[in-house]
């Protein structure tokens, strides 16, 4: 009977052509922006899904319709690496993420690292006020709400900055900083 349920859970896979890789493709592309190596995955997880579910599918073949539709996107235009870590490094930097946060998630993404470094250096933006927007955020270092608590938990703030790959000296100042309402005023 547990058989019987997991084969009616299971879903059937509509059958992986040409075209419906450019359908699951332009979808893709419509809800996100996305890189070239990210949209290749994301194509190439819908082909191994079907594939395995269908063994006499040939991937290799459905890998190539992939390879040929991502030439053809970026031709469009649709897929561009560059515009996409510019759109990506901005969010990023709004939010108060490191360089190095952001050099790993590009890199993760397929961008490469000449690109990421090229982008940042366009950026202007201060480390030091991006960790005060983190700790602000994440209501760490100088911005924990009484004195105690803040040395108590010192070491801990230090750690969750670094970690956020921030420099050690400037986790080191937002954690010896004076009281938030001290800090307001200078931020």
């Amino acid at each position: 009977m547990a058989e019987e349920e997991k084969t009616a859970k299971r879903k059937v896979l509509r059958k992986i052509t040409p075209q419906r890789l450019k359908n699951i493709g332009l979808y893709y592309l419509k809800r996100f922006e996305s890189s070239s190596d990210n949209l290749r995955r994301v194509l190439q997880k819908r082909i191994d899904e079907y594939a395995y579910q269908n063994r006499d599918f040939d991937k290799n073949e459905a890998y190539q319709w992939a390879e040929d539709l991502i030439c053809q996107f970026e031709g469009y235009g649709y897929l561009n690496d560059e515009r996409y870590a510019e759109i990506k490094i901005r969010d990023y930097l709004a939010a108060g993420k490191s360089a190095r946060y952001i050099k790993g998630k590009l890199q993760a993404k397929g961008i490469g690292e000449e690109t990421v470094e090229a982008l940042l250096e366009e950026q202007e933006y201060d480390p030091y006020e991006l960790a005060i927007k983190f700790a602000r955020k994440k209501r760490i270092g100088c911005f924990r709400p009484d004195e105690a608590q803040r040395k108590e938990c010192r070491q801990k703030d230090l750690a969750a900055i670094v970690r956020a790959g921030f420099d050690y000296d400037i986790a080191r100042k937002i954690c010896g900083m004076p009281a938030e309402s001290e800090c307001s005023e200078e931020f």
